[in-house]
């Protein structure tokens, strides 16, 4: 059996100044138009996880160059922590960022890598006020659908860093701080704070304007659900059983989100590596990543917003990964000089933040969404703007581009493009498919071909 109900896709339920959304259920399409309706109920989304510092590349790229290859059974090392979704996504290689160059300012790479990897743009030296680089391509898509979801954008990330000063060879921490830039002037900050984070998605301060009610729930320290349950009961009741099922695993993963700040709360421990302590910051890394994942996940499953950056870390970000054994700091081990004891480490290093990354890649292929899964109706790019951080490069940079773009791209390949092609030309064909077409972006050329059949 199922629901005769027809829910609003826009449904949400309401408590004491909570505000919880929900993921696409089969009652917000009817049945003799859910095949028409498709594309309403599965909206395009795009994301960028962000990794500093660079990779070690023969340990990175698949065999093949100059064309179109499958993927290998057995991946490159680095790799290999995601050889389970090989037929989700592909890796591209030849992708270069000019402008991440000197072009005569000397040094300066990491700042210039934050700053081009979403711009396209060579940002003006200083560290004054007069900071300038260029529109993200995720905030061109951000103000294009401003309104249409609750939130326009979510920039995320698990080290915190400045906007102001003197980080990169008189370059302004804002430029290796942030991949994300409103107006060539304006860098977003990223929230490290998965309980800042889960505030914006579902809690009270950014939506219930009465101060008494939000003093009531801290006070209580209540579930987000504990104040929904009553219109959540209610809406169980009416849902056919695959309905049921898919919004039992909702609420759970959303309580399980909360269950875990509450515990890294709880615990007030907070990682050496950030600079201050920080709400809601797990000690562990793996933890705090895998959080921050999760909220990605829930974001996008219940289209609060569609339009995500996470930074896992800052350009010449000095973070100890200690869950790796490894005892020294990422940026400085990067500048290994061929010390192939050095290359290890960064190796390991690389392969633990991919890791990291194959839980959200199994979180998002599990969402079921329509007949197909969010992951499928998701464009997730995860790489960098420096390739060689030994020597700072910023060609062939390392680039794996998951889901299929609502049915638009063809994963499980290494598509290993021309040298020097412009990774602004995968921006524009991002923003394509994400509703801009014909925008241009930095030095972009086009779009690229190679990554669909169509």
């Amino acid at each position: 059996m199922s629901s005769t109900r027809v829910l609003p896709r826009r449904t949400v339920l309401r408590g004491l100044g909570a505000t919880l959304a929900l993921p696409v259920l089969d009652a917000m399409t009817p049945a003799y138009a859910r095949g028409a309706a498709a594309q309403i109920a599965t909206p395009d989304r795009m994301a960028f996880v962000y990794v500093p510092n660079g990779i070690i590349m023969d340990a990175w790229t698949p065999p093949g160059v100059d064309g179109t290859f499958p993927l290998p059974a057995a991946l490159p090392r680095i790799l290999q922590p995601v050889t389970g979704f090989s037929d989700q996504f592909s890796i591209l290689s030849g992708l270069t960022h000019n402008r991440g160059r000197a072009l005569g300012d000397g040094p300066g790479d990491h700042a210039r890598a934050g700053a081009s990897y979403l711009t396209g743009t060579h940002p003006k030296k200083t560290y004054g006020a007069d900071i300038h680089a260029g529109v993200s391509a995720d905030q061109m898509v951000a103000e294009s659908l401003r309104g249409e979801t609750r939130l326009a954008s979510l920039e995320i990330g698990c080290e915190e860093g400045l906007f102001g000063g003197n980080c990169d060879s008189g370059y302004s921490c804002s430029y290796s701080n942030t991949i994300s830039w409103r107006t060539p002037s304006s860098p977003m900050p990223q929230e490290i704070s998965p309980r800042a984070v889960f505030e914006r998605l579902f809690g009270t301060d950014d939506f219930d304007p009465d101060p008494v009610r939000r003093a009531r729930r801290a006070r209580r320290d209540q579930s987000v659900l504990d104040l929904v349950q009553e219109e959540a009961r209610s809406l169980q009741i009416t849902l056919g059983p695959t309905d049921r099922r898919k919004l039992d695993e909702y609420l759970f993963s959303v309580r399980d989100i909360e269950r875990r700040i509450q515990a890294a709360e709880q615990a007030e421990a907070v990682d050496p590596g950030m600079a201050r302590p920080q709400r809601g910051v797990p000690h562990s890394f793996i933890e705090h990543a895998r959080l921050m994942f999760d909220l990605m996940a829930v974001a996008f499953e219940a289209d609060i917003t569609r339009v995500i950056t996470f930074m896992v870390g800052l350009e010449l970000g000095n973070k100890v990964y200690h869950e790796t054994g490894i005892t020294e700091a990422h940026h400085g081990l990067t500048h290994h000089r061929g010390d192939p004891d050095k290359i290890e480490k960064i190796t390991k290093l690389n392969r633990f933040h991919v890791e990291q990354f194959a839980h959200l890649l199994d979180r998002l292929s599990r969402a079921e969404e329509g007949d197909a899964s969010v992951l499928d109706h998701t464009m997730l790019v995860y790489g960098g703007g420096i390739s060689d951080g030994n020597r700072h490069l910023h060609h062939d940079l390392p680039t794996l581009l998951a889901g299929r773009g609502n049915g638009r791209f063809t994963p499980g390949r290494h598509v290993s493009l021309p040298p020097e092609t412009p990774m602004a030309n995968l921006l524009v064909t991002m923003l394509d498919q994400m509703g801009l077409p014909g925008e241009t972006l930095g030095d972009s050329t086009g779009s690229l071909e190679e990554l669909t059949d169509l």
